[in-house]
């Protein structure tokens, strides 16, 4: 059986019509995503091991658990220091693809996340052939025109400029030079490279290939026609992440940057049609396991904030989509609620595969369980965002510094689970859930993450209770 494995970056669960959902502004359009829901299994409560980008894609690649970041304080020349785990995948660990390799699998990977390409970064590691498309964000793959201040006041708001932001837009701006097409596009250009992957690589008994899709990751550039769909105004344009809070931003900026990611969602779904239609002109969809699914979300305008974090934890960020199409047809249109991770994305790949791995790990293969309303593989899931760590069980959100202070509880079972803090209501269980996530980080927290927890204030709205024993 062959294996593909399609990751978004900041794809909303709720962006998704699948789903039933749409985020706070209104409905995006998906019918190629929905179409695939359509032929596949959809599982409903799947979070992150960890986030963001980088420790949530070693926990797909291995299978094992990086949470809670030991030896994860990364200083590593040629990249900043993105959140606890921002570091290559440790040698010592095998890869999917190394698996896959070694049991015959001619592996590939396409991608523009240029964070798995930084200098120091390992995450093509396994992949005989590995792709990497230039451009996105700070990537320096361009050093001129230099843009003119006109055109990085088009696209960033004079009340949005400081000095980190403006040089941000200018080498957006300096990437972007020359694009006319929508073919120009970062996903077109994934999902034609994806598809061109397949056709050449037709020879091969068994592919595994992993397509990479930076898009609708910020900046929130989209082919205007995309953002028509939701928005034909001529206001002002928005397309970064402020990483703060969105109460002092004027409501048509904030309105524009909701419309511009709803269109990229909506490019995403295209490209990812023409890349699913390709499969089928190549005769791939009756022997090949198609797996789609995001690392996070992304709050825009949520609770008052934009960009995504670990404390407080909301479900627009850690609520993520998870399709697993099957080449026989088992599970089309099913839904199954397992509670779901990551790492049990690897588990299922390898047991596709009937590949053994040389160790345990954290994750588990799930398709039998999901098919067959079988017995939950666990009883909760612990997610690690930078001095974050949040709990859930089918009961209760929970979520607080490392250090205990600061918690949040949410009762799942209430009409309106995130309307209140109901911590000060259940300290035993705010206490026992932080238990939980203690004994989940095997027993202790490394050093420098209590120190992170110690610096950060706690969140507003958080209980005055100190979780810790």
């Amino acid at each position: 059986m062959n294996i593909v494995l399609v990751i978004f970056d900041s794809l909303r669960k709720d962006a998704i019509g699948a789903y039933g959902a749409a985020p706070p502004w209104g409905p995006i359009r998906t019918p190629h995503l929905d179409a695939f829901a359509a032929e596949s299994l959809r599982l409903t409560r799947v979070y992150p091991e960890t986030l963001p980008t980088l420790p949530a894609r070693r926990a797909i690649y291995t299978g094992q658990p990086v949470y809670p970041f030991r030896n994860g304080d990364f200083h590593l020349k040629g990249d900043f220091v993105g959140a606890p785990g921002w570091g290559p995948i440790p040698e010592e660990v095998p890869t999917l693809a190394e698996m896959l390799s070694e049991a015959g699998y001619r592996t590939g990977l396409i991608s523009d996340v240029y964070h798995q390409f930084k200098p120091s970064k390992n995450y093509w590691r396994g992949f005989q052939q590995w792709m990497f498309l230039r451009g996105q964000e700070n990537d320096p793959y361009r050093s001129g025109p230099i843009p003119s201040d006109a055109e990085v006041d088009h696209w960033l708001p004079r009340e949005l400029q400081n000095p980190r932001r403006i040089q941000f837009v200018r080498q957006i701006l300096m990437n972007m030079y020359g694009r006319t097409t929508e073919e120009d596009w970062f996903v077109a250009r994934v999902m034609t490279e994806a598809a061109r992957w397949l056709q050449q690589n037709r020879d091969a008994d068994r592919l595994f290939l992993t397509v990479e899709s930076f898009n609708p990751h910020e900046p929130w550039f989209v082919p205007p026609q995309y953002r028509e769909l939701y928005d034909r105004s001529a206001g002002r344009e928005q397309v970064i992440s402020l990483y703060g809070p969105t109460c002092d931003m004027a409501p048509d900026l904030l309105h524009r940057t909701q419309m511009n990611y709803s269109g990229l969602v909506t490019l995403c779904d295209r490209w990812f049609g023409y890349f699913y239609d390709a499969m089928a002109a190549l005769g791939l969809l009756e022997n090949t396991l198609i797996i789609v699914t995001s690392d996070h979300g992304h709050s825009i305008g949520d609770g008052g904030y934009m960009g995504k974090r670990g404390y407080p934890l909301g479900p627009e960020v850690i609520d993520i989509p998870l399709f697993v199409r099957h080449p026989a047809g088992e599970g089309a249109g099913q839904t199954s609620p397992l509670l779901l991770q990551h790492t049990d994305i690897a588990a299922l790949i390898l047991h596709a595969a009937g590949v053994t791995p040389p160790q345990p790990l954290h994750g588990q293969p799930f398709w039998r369980a999901a098919l067959e309303g079988g017995p939950a593989l666990r009883d909760h899931v612990t997610i690690g965002w930078g001095a974050g760590v949040g709990v859930i069980n089918d009961r209760w959100w929970f979520n607080c510094k490392v250090n205990g202070r600061g918690p949040f509880l949410y009762d799942l079972a209430a009409a309106d689970p995130f309307a209140t803090n109901v911590a000060d209501a259940h300290p035993d269980v705010v206490r026992e859930l932080y238990r939980v996530a203690v004994a989940d980080a095997g027993g202790e927290f490394p050093a420098f993450l209590l120190e992170l927890a110690d610096r950060n204030v706690d969140a507003p709205g958080c209980s005055a209770l100190v979780a810790r024993d």
